[in-house]
Formats: C-alpha cells, structure tokens, sequence
C-alpha cells in the first residue's frame, strides 16, 4: 500500500471497515490525505479493481472533540443529502457507506466517490468562474425533493460578533443592529448551507475556447431548507474574503442573471449578506488556514479580518 505514512493513515477498525464496502475482488492500494477541510479528516483512497484498473473513494472522519460531539448530525445530514441528491444532474459524489455514531469505526465516519477536479482559489480567472458558480447554485436550488431536509439554522446573534482589531466599529455597530431584528421571511429552497470555491471542483483545462467547468460540489453536512439568499450571502462573503468586496456583488448580480431568485427588497438582502459577514468574523482563524493551505498564503488571520472589515464596511455604505 502506497503513501501509507503518519499523515495518512486511517486506523485499523475503520480500515477494515472500508475494506467491507468494497467491491468483490478489490482492495486499497493507496491512500493520500487531502487538505482543505476544517472540521474533519479526509482521504483518498485508491482502490485496486478486479479487472486490474483503479477508482478512488473518499474518506470523511471527525476526530477531534468538538466535532465528534456533532458529527452524527452532520453525517446522517450529509448521508441523506448525497441521497438526494443522486440522479438530480448535481454533480454530487455518490454516498457507499456511513457510519454517524462511530459503530464501527474509531471515529464517525462517510465512505463516497472521488470526483474529479480541483478547488480554485487564484485571482486568476475569478471573472469566469463567478457565472459558473452562480449557475450551479441556481440549479441546486431548483432541486425540490420529495422529504425536505430540515430548516436552516442562523447559529450567530448580535452577541457573538467578534469585530476585528481596528474595525469601523460605527459599521460593526449599524450591522450589528442588522441582525438584532427578525429574519426576513422568504421561500424555502433546498440549500447547500457552505456553497463557497472551497466546495466546488473544477476542471481547469488549458486556456482557450471551452473554459472552466464544474465537476463537483461537496460537503453537504450542512444542507437545509431555507432563503435562497442564505447560501448566496455565505459565497457572496467568501468570494469577497478571497477577492475583494465587488465579487460579492457580481456573484449575486450573475445568480439573478441565471435565473435565481432573491429577496425582494434592499434591506431584506442586507440583512441576509450582513448575517453572514457578522458569522465569518466569529471563525476567520479556521476560514484562513485552508486557503494558506491551498495556496494564498497572503491571507493571514490579520489580512482576512482586514478584508472582512472592508467587505462589512462596504455593505453599510452601500445598503446601510
């Protein structure tokens, strides 16, 4: 078995575990840890078929404490949604095996497909890839399964903002009072609840006429029912973290232009972007590390809060 070191090693029961799921006559010739994910570890597993080829799955596992205690919601969340998900056109990866309370397992556990393609975090090509990432969350958003997955959850309150050192602490203090009232009401629709770049695979071929396209989207421990303009406010902020304030407008601008549907009025999105904004300042430590991690080592902690200041501020110039 390759790259079978510390980093990647998965541990006996879950091993073994895997090893049942597996097809007749196959079996785990590789395994490589991948990087990216906050909350829990991932691998790849390369698996040797029958027929002398290979295919890869992939290995969710929450190990530390704070995850553990919430990972059986997370993974039967994750579980039905993959399940849903099957056969919807959503390139999705396709669920084998799940073990939410750690039966089984050392630690609870998701066996699925590998799919194809990177994340992409770069400046570079930002412009083209916006649309794509608009139209994917329409067509999420189109999906209206026959059992709803339950309803979102807003964790952030006007108490648990956490303002950035040297803030515009009049903005922080207006925003603030954004989320002091009621949510807006809006039409439910079947949410990703963590669509942002770090979730979505593309396939980047060489420049020239075919472009970008997606190839997957992942993690969906979070999925929900709720506004639309919840899942367009989380990737309004995250774009405007990785790439300035104006891409969170022109996400929201090219989900229109796809045919998504926002709340009707001006402070009705604000309250939804601001919501999210306020969220991501109670975790930009987490938030940074795998964009380091990926490649932008420009954004620190620090530089990240920055930003999350500049994109909060903007928000309170332009709708406040």
């Amino acid at each position: 078995m390759t790259n079978h070191d510390e980093a990647s090693a998965v541990r006996p029961l879950t091993l073994a575990w895997v090893r049942r799921h597996l097809e007749a006559g196959e079996r785990i010739v590789g395994i490589e840890a991948l990087h990216g994910g906050i909350t829990a570890e991932m691998r790849r597993l390369t698996i040797g078929t029958r027929d002398g080829g290979t295919r890869d799955l992939v290995l969710r596992s929450f190990v530390d404490p704070f995850s553990v205690a919430r990972a059986e919601d997370w993974l039967d969340r994750e579980a039905g949604a993959l399940a849903l998900l099957a056969g919807t056109g959503v390139p999705a990866p396709t669920l084998v095996a799940v073990d939410p309370s750690a039966a089984q397992c050392e630690y609870p556990s998701l066996l699925m497909t590998h799919l194809a393609g990177r994340t992409v975090l770069d400046d570079e090509g930002v412009e083209t890839r916006v649309p794509l990432l608009a139209r994917q969350l329409v067509a999420i958003h189109a999906l209206r399964p026959a059992e709803r997955p339950r309803d979102y959850v807003a964790l952030t309150t006007a108490d648990t903002v956490v303002m950035p050192k040297d803030a515009d602490a009049a903005a922080w203090a207006a925003a603030i009072d954004v989320i002091r009232r009621p949510a807006p009401p809006g039409e439910g629709r079947f949410l990703h609840r963590d669509f942002q770049p770090g979730n979505v695979l593309f396939d980047v071929p060489p420049p020239g006429p075919a472009g970008a396209r997606i190839t997957g989207v992942v993690d969906w421990a979070a999925a929900s029912w709720g506004p639309a303009d919840l899942d367009v406010a989380h990737c309004s902020t995250n774009l405007a973290l990785l790439h300035g304030p104006a891409w969170s407008q022109r996400f929201a601008e090219a989900y229109e232009e796809a045919g998504g549907v926002l709340a009707a009025t001006a402070s009705e999105r604000l309250y939804w972007r601001v919501r999210d904004g306020l969220a991501c300042s109670e975790e930009v430590r987490s938030v940074a590390q795998p964009w380091r991690e990926a490649g932008r080592t420009e954004l620190t902690t620090r530089a990240v809060e920055q930003r999350l200041d500049a994109y909060v501020t903007s928000l309170m110039d332009t709708w406040g």
